[in-house]
């Protein structure tokens, strides 16, 4: 079998592993067994199609071998491979830290969390656009089924309000993508990218129904200002779920936008100034939000959501090294974010709660969270030597070079209020208890488990913390993965003909 052939099998086993294991009757540990060789066995096959691709190249593949126009087309280019690497690592770290607590536990959890990946996969290798939104619902239907996971047993009226929001938000915004997707094919007559190359710089027509679909994608990217839904939906699920879909939901549609808008306008450089507009007011207004915030991951969504800004800023730029920095921050990002909410969601595994005014003077000492929370931080602050040192450094100077010195401005004050927030949560929860501290006025009805916090539920938070800190250490090969990978979305004529029919 050829690389391009078994590309449809990174979905297919997936699925049929949710399929086998949704018959276990309980949780048994066969079940963890499959879960844990099917994510490892993605990842692998991930890594090795960065190597395949770090030269350029672009495999491709009619899935089943069925007549262009019925078969799936799937396609593999540097971008995707990275983006399947780090997705691939993030699921199988998110999923070491669920079984360790209540959501993954349930025997329902492996084979939910084998679809959500599945619908990953299948994302970031389709290559037209139908596809791309029957992916991504089948990355968002497992999703609902985590929610309630999280809510069993311990659902709070701030958790089913949260995951209904999420419900219903997504289910709007999918309809609305469905409808974008309608309007290409009917005004261009086809879904497929290799198709769709430059239909929209060339017709009004196709860039008004593209529009709508990246319109759609921007909303589920949580872009200003359609964000109130992320900064209250993530929060109130389970510490375990927020991490696993912090790093897949948003950034899948935020590589869905970049892809988009790369080969069907091609870059167009009459409707990047929206970009530059809306994603520097997400920057700003998304750490803005995050100043009152009480609660640990209230404050990581605000911040999420200001993140966001940066990395689509790389794609309204659209130059050479405005696409390579917006992808570096984009890998970067996902390792982070998943960092900083497993730590915190160890913290509040243990304690029972996430509000900073409860947490002070209870915590003590936790020197492996305090390393990869603050590890983690100062990477999302933009600090050296980690990664987002060099993905933060190489995304204000190319907007520098592109003469959006406005933006570049307000890129550089929000890295200054993010890392104020950062130093708030930092000192607020692992300052040394103080000795003598009164109780909180309302403790958490969660008892405080005695002893340091398990090595396995501070270990996931760490791993990432490390690989930040490797990335920034090695920001030549992370700059250099990424430049192919922009080189590709800058010159798209390898993808389209590699997907066209």
């Amino acid at each position: 079998m050829t690389l391009d052939a078994a590309l449809p099998l990174l979905v297919a086993i997936p699925i049929l592993a949710a399929g086998i294991t949704a018959f276990a009757r309980a949780r048994r540990p066969w079940t963890v067994v499959v879960l844990l060789l099917v994510q490892t066995a993605q990842l692998v096959a991930a890594t090795l199609l960065v190597i395949e691709t770090a030269d350029g190249s672009v495999h491709a593949h009619q899935v089943g071998g069925w007549i262009p126009g019925i078969a799936i087309p799937f396609a593999v280019d540097a971008f995707s491979a990275l983006m399947l690497t780090v997705a691939g690592g993030l699921i199988l770290v998110c999923t070491l830290f669920a079984l360790q607590v209540d959501a993954g536990r349930h025997r329902f959890y492996a084979p939910l969390v084998m679809v959500l990946q599945a619908g990953v996969v299948g994302t970031l290798l389709t290559a037209d656009v139908f596809n791309m939104f029957v992916f991504i619902e089948v990355m968002l239907l497992p999703t609902y089924g985590l929610l309630v996971l999280a809510a069993r047993g311990r659902g709070t009226r701030a958790s089913v309000v949260g995951s209904r929001l999420y419900v219903t938000f997504n289910l709007f915004v999918s309809t609305l993508f469905l409808a974008g997707v309608a309007m290409i094919y009917g005004t261009a007559g086809t879904v497929n990218l290799g198709e769709l190359a430059g239909a929209a710089s060339e017709d009004p027509l196709v860039a008004a129904a593209a529009g709508v679909s990246l319109f759609a994608l921007s909303m589920k990217a949580a872009v200003v200002p359609v964000h109130g839904w992320l900064a209250r939906a993530y929060p109130s699920t389970s510490p375990a779920i927020t991490a696993l879909i912090s790093g897949l939901h948003t950034k899948v549609a935020i590589y869905a936008i970049y892809r988009l808008y790369a080969v069907i306008f091609e870059g167009d450089e009459r409707f990047l100034w929206i970009g530059i507009l809306l994603f520097s007011a997400t920057m700003l207004i998304g750490v803005l939000g995050a100043v009152g915030e009480d609660r640990m991951r209230s404050i990581l969504a605000f911040h999420m959501v200001s993140q966001i800004g940066y990395i689509l800023l790389g794609v309204a730029l659209f130059t050479p090294f405005g696409l390579t920095a917006g992808i570096a921050y984009l890998l970067h990002h996902m390792i982070v974010k998943a960092s900083l909410f497993l730590s915190t969601g160890a913290i509040e595994e243990r304690f029972g709660t996430d509000k900073l005014s409860e947490l002070k003077g209870r915590i003590g000492k936790e020197p492996v969270l305090a390393v990869a929370f603050g590890a983690a931080a100062m990477s999302l602050a933009g600090l050296p030597p980690f990664s987002g040192f060099i993905a933060k450094f190489s995304l204000i100077t190319s907007t520098f070079e592109a003469g959006q010195i406005a933006a570049a401005v307000v890129a550089l004050l929000v890295s200054l209020i993010t890392l104020q927030s950062m130093l708030k949560i930092f000192n607020g929860v692992f300052s040394p208890t103080i000795k003598g501290h009164p109780a909180p006025a309302e403790p958490s009805a969660t008892a405080v488990l005695p002893g340091a916090t398990p090595l396995a539920l501070a270990a996931p938070a760490l791993a990432l913390a490390a690989v930040t800190l490797t990335l920034g250490l090695g920001a030549q090969g992370l700059l250099s993965l990424s430049e192919v990978a922009a080189a590709g979305l800058y010159d798209t004529s390898a993808y389209v003909e590699a997907v066209l029919p």
